[in-house]
């Protein structure tokens, strides 16, 4: 990386900003530790919020959800390592260290709905306009289920999903099903929980990325996800690639990073006008 490069980076974010959600205020009580960073394997009993503010803000601000199949949540490359690349874009990034549900399938989303609420009200702080979710993986359900899950206060303006798991019926990710909803959930659980079942008009319009080779999260749960947010008229740009499997994140191992960047930079430059 040349030194101009370097330079622009540190010049366009600024002291990253951790805060507890959930502080001075009431939420869904967990008794487990609740967060595990499979990184280092720390563990965290609250909810947290780290924001990395652009130095010239553009008015956007995206809430990122790592993924982890609800069990835990991989916070570097679906998370922390991507705060430079968007606030050179004048974007302020948030990164979620959520709960894990042990059972208790509503904590992951109202932690999800609690940023979106802390962001709106600070919203001046950091010249932010439009606030979108975005989520990788099991990740990518917490994301697609905020965007299809809320109410007047908690509607994200735009929703972006890195191989995601969408459905909890055919072709989801068991692992992230069985965290989420528990071994034996009813049919109403899981239809609550199936995204792509839950979408309307008023859907957040979406940016999905999915590799067709994924053997961790079959790509039909971005496909069909698509097919019914075109259904309800909402837009939607969908790139899948044909190799790359699963969890690729941030990585610069995935051989089409550099087409992803360059597509989702335009994306959020066009909805942006």
């Amino acid at each position: 990386m040349g030194l101009l490069m370097i330079t622009s980076l540190f010049a366009s974010a600024q002291k990253p900003v951790h805060i507890k959600i959930w502080e001075g205020e009431g939420s869904v009580v967990n008794e487990k530790p609740i967060i595990k960073q499979w990184v280092n394997g720390d563990e965290y009993t609250e909810a947290t919020l780290t924001i990395y503010p652009a130095a010239k803000p553009n008015g956007q601000a995206i809430v990122a959800c790592p993924g982890g199949g609800y069990a835990g949540i991989a916070v570097t490359h679906e998370g922390h390592d991507m705060a430079a690349w968007f606030n050179t874009q004048g974007i302020t990034y948030a990164v979620l260290h959520y709960r894990m549900p042990y059972g208790k399938h509503e904590i992951p989303l109202s932690d999800v709905h609690q940023s979106i609420r802390y962001l709106r009200k600070n919203a001046n702080q950091w010249g932010i306009k439009t606030l979108g979710v975005m989520g990788f993986s099991a990740g990518g359900h917490l994301a697609s289920t905020a965007a299809t899950h809320f109410t007047a206060d908690t509607r994200p303006d735009f929703q972006i999903l890195f191989y995601p798991v969408v459905t909890m019926g055919e072709n989801t990710h068991q692992g992230s099903k069985d965290n989420l909803l528990g071994k034996n959930p009813s049919d109403e659980l899981v239809r609550l929980y199936s995204n792509e079942l839950q979408v309307n008009a008023q859907t957040p319009q979406a940016f999905i990325l999915h590799s067709s080779d994924d053997n961790g999260v079959p790509v039909s749960n971005s496909v069909n996800y698509y097919t019914n947010l075109v259904k309800h008229g909402v837009p939607v740009t969908m790139h899948l690639y044909p190799i790359g499997g699963h969890g690729w994140g941030y990585n610069e191992n995935f051989p089409y990073k550099s087409q992803w960047k360059e597509e989702l930079e335009k994306w959020l430059r066009e909805i942006r006008k």
